[in-house]
């Protein structure tokens, strides 16, 4: 019993080399997984928002027109364009006499709001900007310039909605990121504020009024207009003068706009104004300077149903405590106001200094000012990555098409070439071959596998080369009793070692390699070897086709298989770079495989490696349609993703191994120079990024148009199911499988797009894979009970 139980732990204690290997790859692959998730999420979040900065997402684009407005006292109607709560009781005050107070709306923009600061800044005046949120943290600079030199600001929400529709929430939400983006682009805060699509006070209506008493119950001043110039009409300089020019003498809160559209005829039309205005004996200041100007006047403010002086209706309060309406008890300053109000007066800008043109501001500090400035530099990556991977995923998508394009035409001229009657490699090959089976535990398959060949049309020598099986593979292949047939037993070292083994016994110069599941037609050997008869073929791949295709996950796969890769090996074939023969059905001369070292183990896809290698030593591979084999393809979606996940990360390794082609001179360079390029571009990056084109596809559907999204990914739809039609034509197969097409689109092309993004992230970081072994199943029979 102990000694029993010591050898169990002996045993546990030891895993062998390959246990330890597949816990190490296991262990190495969960934070991969991760990272690339991570890296989706990101993106994602990314592309939500910039499309939030443009109003894509979450946009509201109602307008209200025409409404009610009996519920809005008579007093706030015909006061003032400033608008304030004292004490819970709201109150309007007007502008004082021959005062202007210069009003810009939408901004910043890139292209105009530099220059109205400039004319400004040239005209000795200040103005004040209500500014987008999503505006300001794209613009950051201008926002820091526009402070710098005096002029006020106030907020016009994040998205430019109009606040009537909105929840509370969303109006707070709304307010609290344009203060964040503030606090992140001018190190302040404000209390100004003007509704979008907002005009004179005569125009509050039954569903804004709560909205503003709201605000004012915030601590916000909600400024209207008196003069609307109404530049955004675009009528011409002098109309728009005209209209911006107050009447009598009054003073008023004039409305420019510095964004939204095509600004050049405001540009010419403000310094005209502001020298008319300044002729006629008027000036200029900011809110909270003709606030100022108001109290220290005792001027109009409007308080119930009295009007009187400034000090009879609270006039004697402060310039800063007049921008601001009255304040609430216990609100903290510095930003630490409750979510989506404004902070206490306090030192209006960053530093302290007090301006009274500016009293509305005040300076950011604490967690608003730091979660200002992370909104501003997410909205810069936002700004850059978005873009950049527009144009990207532009050269992606043209690449693509152009492969579809190169893979029509050039799969034609193969089909038409080697399909011509007078057709010929050259002599006849008729010489006796050696057919290598690597069979690593292959008790399901290797029967079936054995007396297909068994079948064979051409005369061949069988060498089963038994990679340790555990299941009783060899002693199947050997109860066969099949001529021709010998099994040579090594220990477990892997495909590459196993197929190098058959090569060493192998007793003719040609040898065919094919996989342990894979089951081969009468005709397949005779025909794979004919292109032997031309002596500067090195080697030749097969058409591999899939046998169990009568399942969702299958069917996925035999479109893959003929529109993938047939399809692309007709093509490489013409352009001589060929870059991988299938393990399933390939054939070699000896003579190559053993120039070249073997089959390497340095990667994990032998096959590719070899093929690369071929190319490299100066021989010549191609394709040949008419051998056909049948190979039992992942019958679940965790096999299918081991499977693409070794084949896409030994092709990188394959890739890389061989990257000093790209230098070399001869053979060697011009695959380097050719093949390398388009392998890359072709089957690593537009399939890592396709991804995205697929994300940008359902972003538009959603947020942007439905109707033009959706036609565009039908016509790309479109033309994939031209390309697979005409492979399915080329090789023979029957179409019923293509409706399967759109499914496959959506849901395999994703996963395999994941599987390449996770070896990319795999190759990227360094890790390295074991060799995997596949469940079969066994159901690959004969080729005759393969249905089409």
């Amino acid at each position: 019993m102990t000694r029993n139980t010591s050898a169990r732990r002996r045993r546990r204690a030891a895993p062998s080399r390959f246990e330890r290997a597949g816990r190490r790859a296991a262990a190495l692959q969960r934070p991969r997984v991760v990272l690339a998730l991570v890296l989706v999420l990101g993106l994602v979040s990314v592309m939500l928002l910039d499309g939030y900065l443009r109003a894509e997402v979450l946009g509201d684009h109602r307008v209200r027109t025409d409404a009610a407005y009996d519920k809005v006292p008579q007093r706030i109607l015909d006061g003032g364009p400033i608008l304030t709560s004292a004490n819970g009781s709201m109150r309007t005050q007007s502008v004082p006499k021959k005062t202007v107070v210069l009003t810009f709306d939408d901004g910043p923009d890139a292209t105009y709001t530099e220059k109205v600061l400039k004319i400004l800044a040239d005209n000795d005046v200040e103005g004040t900007f209500f500014l987008v949120g999503s505006m300001i943290a794209r613009h950051p600079g201008i926002v820091k310039d526009m402070v710098a030199q005096g002029n006020e600001v106030g907020l016009h929400t994040f998205t430019h909605v109009d606040l009537s529709y909105q929840s509370d929430a969303r109006v707070k939400r709304e307010l609290t990121q344009t203060q964040l983006a503030l606090a992140g682009a001018a190190g302040i805060t404000t209390k100004l504020v003007r509704a979008p699509y907002s005009s004179e006070a005569s125009a509050i209506d039954n569903y804004s009024w709560p909205v503003y008493k709201k605000l004012g119950a915030m601590g916000y001043t909600s400024v209207f207009v008196d003069t609307d110039s109404d530049d955004w009409k675009k009528p011409g300089v002098s109309k728009i003068v005209q209209w911006a020019t107050p009447k009598k003498n009054k003073g008023a809160s004039v409305l420019f706009h510095d964004a939204g559209g095509n600004r050049d005829q405001t540009l010419k039309a403000l310094p005209k104004y502001i020298k008319k205005m300044k002729a006629k004996g008027y000036t200029f200041t900011t809110v909270s300077g003709a606030m100022a100007k108001s109290a220290a006047r005792g001027g109009s403010v409007q308080n119930g149903s009295a009007q009187g002086s400034g000090a009879q209706a609270g006039g004697t309060q402060g310039a800063g405590a007049q921008a601001g309406g009255a304040q609430r008890s216990g609100q903290a300053p510095g930003g630490a106001a409750p979510q989506g109000t404004p902070p206490s007066a306090g030192a209006n800008t960053p530093g302290g200094t007090r301006n009274v043109n500016q009293a509305a501001h005040s300076e950011a500090t604490g967690t608003t000012l730091y979660e200002g400035k992370a909104l501003i530099a997410a909205v810069a990556i936002a700004e850059w990555t978005v873009p950049t991977l527009a144009v990207f995923l532009a050269v992606v998508g043209v690449a693509v098409m152009a492969r579809f394009a190169m893979m029509l035409v050039l799969a034609r001229r193969h089909y038409r070439q080697r399909n011509k009657r007078r057709f010929s490699w050259g002599p006849p090959v008729t010489r006796p071959v050696s057919v290598i089976v690597p069979a690593y535990n292959e008790k399901e398959c290797i029967a079936n596998t054995l007396n297909s060949l068994a079948q064979s049309t051409h005369p061949i020598e069988i060498i089963v080369v038994d990679d340790g099986s555990t299941d009783g593979t060899k002693e199947i292949a050997e109860s066969l009793g099949l001529p021709n047939v010998r099994v040579i037993r090594q220990e477990n070292a892997g495909k590459p070692a196993a197929l190098n083994n058959g090569v060493r016994n192998a007793s003719y110069d040609i040898v065919v390699m094919m996989d342990g599941d894979t089951v081969f037609e009468p005709d397949t050997v005779r025909q794979l070897v004919q292109p032997f008869a031309a002596s500067d073929i090195g080697a030749v791949a097969g058409n591999a086709k899939v046998g169990n295709r009568n399942t969702v996950i299958g069917a996925w796969q035999h479109i893959e298989y003929v529109m993938g890769f047939n399809l692309d090996r007709r093509m490489y074939d013409l352009l001589r770079c060929m870059p991988t023969i299938p393990g399933a059905i390939g054939a070699f001369r000896r003579q190559a495989v053993l120039e070249v070292g073997g089959m390497s183990e340095d990667t994990l896809a032998e096959d590719t490696d070899i093929t690369v290698a071929m190319h490299r030593a100066g021989w010549r591979v191609v394709y040949q349609e008419h051998a056909r084999a049948w190979t039992e393809a992942p019958a679940s979606l965790k096999q299918l993703w081991s499977q693409r996940y070794r084949w896409s990360y030994g092709t990188m390794q394959a890739l890389w191994k061989h990257r000093k082609s790209l230098v070399d001179k001869g053979p060697s360079g011009r695959f380097g120079r050719v093949g390398m390029p388009l392998v890359v571009l072709f089957q690593i990056v537009t399939p890592v990024f396709a991804p995205l084109i697929d994300l940008f596809t359902v972003y538009s559907m959603i947020f942007v148009d439905f109707k033009a999204s959706l036609l565009a990914w039908l016509a790309v739809l479109g033309i994939q199911l031209v390309c697979a039609a005409y492979a399915f034509r080329l090789d023979g197969e029957k179409y019923r499988y293509l409706w399967m097409l759109p499914l496959q689109q959506i849901a395999y092309r994703q996963m395999m797009y994941l599987v390449l993004i996770h070896s990319s992230i795999t190759a990227l970081t360094g890790g390295r894979l074991r060799w995997q072994k596949l469940k079969r199943t066994g159901e690959v029979g004969t080729p005759a009970g393969v249905g089409r």
